[in-house]
């Protein structure tokens, strides 16, 4: 499936080819912590489907608790997040934050990770693969 989309204010846009059956939940807290509310939807696509169209976006690197670096791509504009990839050499896979997709509505989860850090108060999401870690 073709999505595109860019952060809020418009500074930075892309466009990818993606799997939409692989669209997932993570609850793990450090993506709580990353946009501010109870879990990130994301959807894979690798490098070489994945292409920013404009502008560039800022990279901070995060350190897992498990001592991986993932960079997480953002806006430097408006903070939107637009995606998260591996440091390093090697082949890159994209995550791309949903909510930056104009097809978002398209993108419906089918696997929820880290849901060991659910918080307690969200609804259970029926149907979907759940795993306690990753």
């Amino acid at each position: 499936m073709r999505i595109d989309g860019g952060c809020h204010c418009g500074a930075i846009t892309y466009e990818a080819e993606v799997d939409p059956e692989k669209t997932s939940i993570c609850h793990c807290t450090d993506c709580q912590k990353l946009t501010g509310t109870a879990f990130r939807v994301t959807v894979p696509a690798p490098e070489s489907s994945y292409r920013i169209t404009s502008g560039t976006p800022k990279v901070y690197i995060k350190t897992g608790s498990t001592g991986t670096k993932r960079a997480q791509g953002f806006c430097g504009e408006c903070g939107s997040h637009l995606y998260a990839t591996s440091v390093g050499d090697g082949p890159k896979i994209y995550g791309i934050r949903v909510g930056t997709a104009h097809q978002r509505g398209d993108l419906v989860p089918r696997k929820q990770v880290w849901h060991r850090s659910a918080l307690h108060w969200l609804p259970e999401f029926e149907g979907m693969t759940t795993v306690e870690e990753q």
